[in-house]
C-alpha cells in the first residue's frame, strides 16, 4: 500500500496491471441476486442462475409451414407427369400439431385436388416441413447459462418457452466527482462512465448535489463507488487520502499508460475505483479496471469480444508498463493513432484499443493484434 506523507498524496510505486486485476477478481464479491417482476426488466442484466427447460419445446410434432400433412412414403414416385394418389392428407397451418399417421408436410402447390381425390405432384421425404418434439429445447436442457448478460434475443426466447421471470444480478455503482465547481472534463468523464456502467449491465447512481467525497464513499446505498479525479499529487488532489481516511487504500498508482495515477480500495466491503481526472486516462482505467470490477459484481463470466487486425505501422511502448493504444480500423488493418497522452482528436477517430502487455516494447508493422471494443 502506498504511504502518504502528511496530507499530500504521493505515489510510491506502480502496481502491475495484472496484480490489480487479480485483486479485483479475488476480493470483489458478486452482489445478491434478485428476481425480476417481468422479463423485460432483465435486458442487459447478468443472469444469476442457469435457465433450464422444464418441458420439451415443442411438446408435440408441429407443422413448420402451411401445406398438406401426409404420409411421406406414398409420394416416393410422384411427379407432375405421374401424380401419386394419396388416400388421405390434411390441410394444415404452420405451428399446428400433425395429425396421426402424418410424418411430413408438403408444400401447397405439390398436392392437387381433382374430382375430390388428392394426388402428390412431387416426392416428400419423412420429416420435411415438420418441427419434431424437443427440437427447440429438450426437457431439462439449459437454454441460457448463469453469468451471461441477457440480450433482447434471450428475453424473446425465454418468453417463447413460457418463462416469466428470472433471477439477475444488477450492481449499483455510486459515481461522483472528486471536487466541486465547474469542470467540463470531469463532467464529460462522469457522463461517459455513467453510460458505460449501464452498458455493462449495472445501475449508475449519481452522487447527491454538493455531497462531499467522504459522503459518496460511505453512503450505504451502493455496491461499489467510482470517483472521478483527484488522484494526482497536486495541491488540491485529495481523493486518495480521503479514501484512505474512511476506508482501505489497496493501490495508488497502476502500471498502465495512460492511467498511472488511478487508485483502488474498499470502504467496508464496497470496492472503490478512483479514475484520473484526465479524459484519456479515465477511459483507459475504466476500460481495464472498471469493466472488470462490474463484471465481478455481476458474476459475469463472458470474455470480451475481440477482433483481429494487422497494424499498418510500428507502435512502441515502455517495457514494464502495460499500454492501451487507440487505433482506427479499416477492413483488416488497424492504424495506431497515439500513445502516452491521447489527444482528443485521437479519441474521436478511434474505433478500438490494443493492449500492449507490460513485458513488451511494442509491435512491428503488420503484426496481428486483437482490437478491444471502444470505449
Amino acid at each position: 500500500m502506498p504511504e502518504e506523507t502528511g496530507s499530500q498524496q504521493r505515489i510510491v510505486r506502480l502496481t502491475a496491471l495484472e496484480d490489480v486485476l487479480g485483486r479485483i477478481h479475488t476480493r470483489v464479491k458478486p452482489v445478491t441476486p434478485r428476481s425480476t417482476a417481468e422479463l423485460a426488466s432483465a435486458i442487459d442484466r447478468t443472469l444469476a442462475d442457469d435457465v433450464a427447460i422444464e418441458q420439451s419445446c415443442p411438446q408435440a410434432t408441429l407443422s413448420l409451414r402451411d401445406g398438406w400433412a401426409l404420409q411421406s412414403d406414398l409420394t416416393t414416385d410422384a411427379s407432375s407427369y405421374a401424380p401419386a394418389p394419396i388416400p388421405s392428407a390434411l390441410r394444415t397451418d404452420a405451428g399446428t400439431p400433425l395429425p396421426p399417421g402424418a410424418d411430413a408436410v408438403a408444400v401447397l402447390d405439390t398436392v392437387m385436388v381433382r374430382d375430390g381425390a388428392l394426388r402428390a405432384l412431387a416426392p416428400v421425404v419423412s420429416g420435411e416441413g415438420v418441427l419434431p418434439v424437443g427440437i427447440d429445447a429438450a426437457s431439462g436442457a439449459i437454454l441460457v447459462r448463469a453469468g451471461r448478460r441477457l440480450s433482447p434475443l434471450h428475453i424473446a426466447l425465454l418468453a417463447a418457452t413460457g418463462i416469466e421471470r428470472v433471477r439477475i444480478r444488477e450492481p449499483r455503482l455510486r459515481i461522483a466527482r472528486a471536487g466541486p465547481g465547474p469542470d467540463r472534463v470531469l463532467d464529460a468523464v462522469v457522463e461517459i462512465v455513467t453510460d458505460a456502467i449501464g452498458r455493462a449491465g449495472a445501475l449508475a447512481v449519481p452522487a447527491e448535489m454538493n455531497a462531499t467525497m467522504a459522503h459518496a464513499l460511505t453512503h450505504p446505498d451502493s455496491d461499489a463507488v467510482v470517483i472521478v479525479g483527484g488522484t494526482g499529487c497536486g495541491r488540491n488532489d485529495n481523493a486518495v487520502t480521503t479514501l484512505a481516511a474512511v476506508g482501505c487504500l489497496d493501490v495508488h498508482g497502476v502500471a498502465l499508460v495512460p492511467g498511472e495515477t488511478a487508485a483502488f480500495g474498499f470502504v467496508s466491503n464496497r470496492p472503490v475505483l478512483i479514475l484520473p481526472g484526465r479524459l484519456d486516462a479515465a477511459l483507459a482505467v475504466w476500460h481495464m479496471l472498471g469493466q472488470a470490477m462490474v463484471a465481478r459484481l455481476a458474476a459475469n463470466d463472458e470474455a470480451p469480444t475481440l477482433r483481429a487486425a494487422k497494424l499498418t505501422r510500428k507502435v512502441s511502448s515502455s517495457a514494464g508498463l502495460a499500454e492501451l493504444v487507440p487505433v482506427r480500423c479499416e477492413g483488416e488493418f488497424a492504424t495506431p493513432l497515439a500513445s502516452g497522452y491521447l489527444p482528443m482528436w485521437a479519441l474521436a477517430q478511434a474505433s478500438g484499443w490494443i493492449l500492449i502487455p507490460a513485458g513488451s516494447e511494442g509491435h512491428q508493422a503488420h503484426t496481428k493484434v486483437l482490437i478491444r471494443a471502444w470505449p
